[in-house]
């Protein structure tokens, strides 16, 4: 059984949500990317997903452009954050989910990425530019290779895409919480909470909800309609102020939360 779902089962039974905080590989330095993972993980991280820095991220909002330009800037490549993921695995037990455009993953060798990070323990990946109609470029692979693809739905997305898009693979249902990129924002469409219900009514996998998600009011309010949150930027933000206060306070906010 994958990682990924063995956590979920394992947070089911303990009625807990998920807090699932994003970094940006090679930002501040390729090297400080196993010490960030083991980080994460004793702050309580159910899974982390690490972004690969790419030339036009299309769905990142400032800060994460920003904190790939950074990596870029460094000499980060793909290949170097998988060798740093191959390193952390061997100190961590939570999954790890690469978020990667598929431009990389092509100029690395389909077969050779997903050979290569099923060798490295990643146990999903989230595609952002990749859709449901194309997947079959990798999918084959990612499922050899026991690794789960992580597919996204919107605010937009028709009720019945959201079903056949959730009855596919056994990770979980990324939620796009605002209609646009990346980014913190202060409030949130006011149908959300209805978006996030229905997705839950009719995906078999666990839902989590991401994109703008920065503060613990926003976390308690969205949970209780999905099974946990991916938080990017705000963590993004706070690992380059190196302010490690600020981010086990917000990461622990989930830890005594109950399941509604």
């Amino acid at each position: 059984m994958n990682r990924i779902t063995q956590t979920f089962n394992e947070l089911n039974k303990q009625k807990r949500k998920a807090f699932v905080p994003y970094i940006m590989a090679g930002d501040g330095g390729l090297e400080v990317l196993c010490d960030r993972l083991i980080t994460l993980e004793k702050l309580g991280a159910t899974a982390i997903e690490v972004g690969v820095p790419f030339s036009d991220p299309v769905a990142d909002g400032p800060t994460i452009q920003q904190a790939g330009i950074r990596a870029l800037a460094n000499g980060t490549t793909l290949k170097g954050i998988i060798a740093e993921i191959a390193k952390a695995r061997a100190q961590i037990s939570v999954p790890i989910v690469m978020m990667t455009y598929l431009n990389p993953i092509y100029a690395y060798g389909i077969a050779k990425f997903v050979e290569d990070v099923k060798v490295a323990g990643v146990d999903g990946c989230i595609i952002p530019d990749l859709p449901v109609e194309e997947e079959e470029i990798i999918t084959p692979y990612l499922e050899d290779a026991k690794i789960e693809l992580i597919r996204l739905v919107t605010l937009t997305t028709p009720i019945d895409r959201i079903k056949a898009i959730s009855s596919k693979g056994n990770g979980f249902l990324y939620a796009v919480t605002v209609k646009g990129i990346t980014g913190t924002r202060n409030e949130y469409n006011q149908d959300l909470n209805q978006f996030l219900h229905t997705i839950k009514e009719n995906s078999p996998i666990p839902v989590l909800a991401g994109f703008g998600i920065s503060n613990e009011t926003q976390i308690k309010e969205i949970t209780p309609y999905c099974d946990g949150v991916i938080v990017g930027s705000k963590i993004v933000d706070l690992l380059n102020q190196n302010n490690l206060a600020e981010l086990e306070t917000l990461m622990s906010v989930l830890k005594l939360e109950s399941k509604i």
